[in-house]
């Protein structure tokens, strides 16, 4: 085995997992505050920009090919593999977004209700709303993955 194949199959998944496994060592070293939540997001950020740029840096791939396979073939490989990262995009952003809206709409949907208990239907509608994000990624996920197949 060549030094470059060693370094694809060992070392750049290894700087991958080590880039990505920081904001985690953040949150556990440190209780999140707001300036070490803010940092924690900052460094989770800058860890995600770097894999990125790992990724096209340094593409890993070919590690199994056919002996026929065409450039078509490839393309249509490359291209399924980028519908499956939008699909999964779609779902983790919406999750994401879901979960920033309810945290926000839900205690002060409780703090309405318990004011006056008849705003229950109008708190459930806003918190319903921010759910509703999470169910959109879904749908957006489940039309990109029929195209797919």
């Amino acid at each position: 085995m060549s030094a470059l194949k060693i370094m694809e199959l060992f070392l750049l998944p290894l700087l991958i997992v080590a880039l990505l496994s920081l904001p985690v060592y953040a949150a556990i070293k440190k209780k999140k505050s707001g300036k070490s939540m803010r940092r924690a997001m900052i460094t989770n950020l800058c860890a995600f920009a770097a894999v990125m740029v790992a990724a096209i840096a340094l593409p890993m791939g070919g590690f199994v090919s056919a002996a026929g396979e065409t450039a078509e073939a490839a393309a249509s490989a490359s291209a399924a593999g980028l519908g499956y990262l939008a699909a999964a995009l779609a779902v983790g952003v919406g999750s994401i977004g879901c979960g920033i809206a309810v945290g926000h709409a839900a205690p002060a949907a409780i703090g309405a209700i318990a004011e006056e208990p008849k705003s229950f239907a109008k708190a459930l509608i806003f918190v319903a709303l921010g759910e509703g994000v999470a169910i959109y990624g879904l749908l957006i996920a489940i039309m990109i993955l029929s195209q797919l197949g």
